[in-house]
């Protein structure tokens, strides 16, 4: 048995949880910082696996300028440039 959070479903659930952040900041980045994330979620097929709630957070600690991308599941942070994976 793995501990929680780890094994090979964690690396999945982190991935997850890093498009799902990506493409809600390119959602808000197009419509504006008021744009409502559950429209996206409901939009959004695979959105409805991760907690709204986080990706806010995530959203919320963007930085301003330039291009940014979050990686690192739950617990990561934003990296500079592009995401791997649109």
């Amino acid at each position: 048995m793995t501990e929680h959070g780890t094994g090979p479903t964690a690396g999945a659930r982190e991935a997850v949880f890093d498009l799902a952040v990506n493409r809600a900041a390119a959602y808000r980045r197009g419509l504006g910082p008021a744009a409502p994330l559950e429209v996206w979620q409901a939009r959004t097929r695979f959105a409805a696996r991760v907690d709204l709630g986080r990706v806010r957070e995530a959203l919320d600690t963007e930085p301003g300028e330039g291009q940014w991308h979050w990686s690192g599941g739950p617990s990561g942070g934003w990296h500079p440039g592009r995401a791997r994976t649109p």
